[in-house]
């Protein structure tokens, strides 16, 4: 992978002119290559990664594994896509083994969720089946540890 676009995936906050520095490139050519990364699709987007329990945000998390018949002439491709287009969906990856498509939805609620699987994601011709499961607790986003061990400190070792 690039080192830029590396740097900017392990934090795309960084100011151009330390990213500039570390690379040892000039700014103008840093924020050249990241305008062409934007503009060739490469980089799609940025976000921060938060702390939903830091801001009281409650939305619930699912992980649903979904099984598809694949369409003749799309194979799964369009049915993914389709999928993929729900507000609630976050993603949406083909996957090897027991199920064919592992789809991240979220919702205000329980029933939210369970309201968008049954009657949006079920009622699709082509998806034979559907296993949710629930978020619980996130240890660690997107590379990020959100409950850090609050070291206490040591006291001197006396003789």
């Amino acid at each position: 992978m690039d080192p830029l676009l590396t740097l900017l995936k392990r934090d795309a906050h960084t100011p151009p002119e330390d990213l500039a520095r570390e690379l040892n490139l000039s700014l103008t050519e840093v924020n050249t290559r990241i305008a062409r990364f934007e503009e060739d699709g490469v980089i799609l987007g940025y976000q921060a990664v938060l702390d939903t329990n830091k801001i009281g945000d409650e939305a619930v998390t699912a992980v649903i594994e979904v099984k598809i018949t694949p369409e003749r002439g799309g194979g799964f491709d369009r049915l993914a896509a389709r999928i993929s287009q729900f507000d609630e969906v976050k993603s949406c990856c083909l996957m090897s083994g027991g199920y064919d498509l592992l789809v991240i939805a979220e919702g205000r609620t329980l029933q939210s969720i369970a309201s968008f699987i049954a009657e949006k994601l079920s009622t699709i011709q082509g998806v034979i089946s559907t296993a949710t499961h629930f978020r619980l607790k996130v240890y660690k986003e997107n590379g990020n540890l959100l409950h850090r061990e609050k070291s206490e400190p040591r006291l001197a070792v006396a003789p």
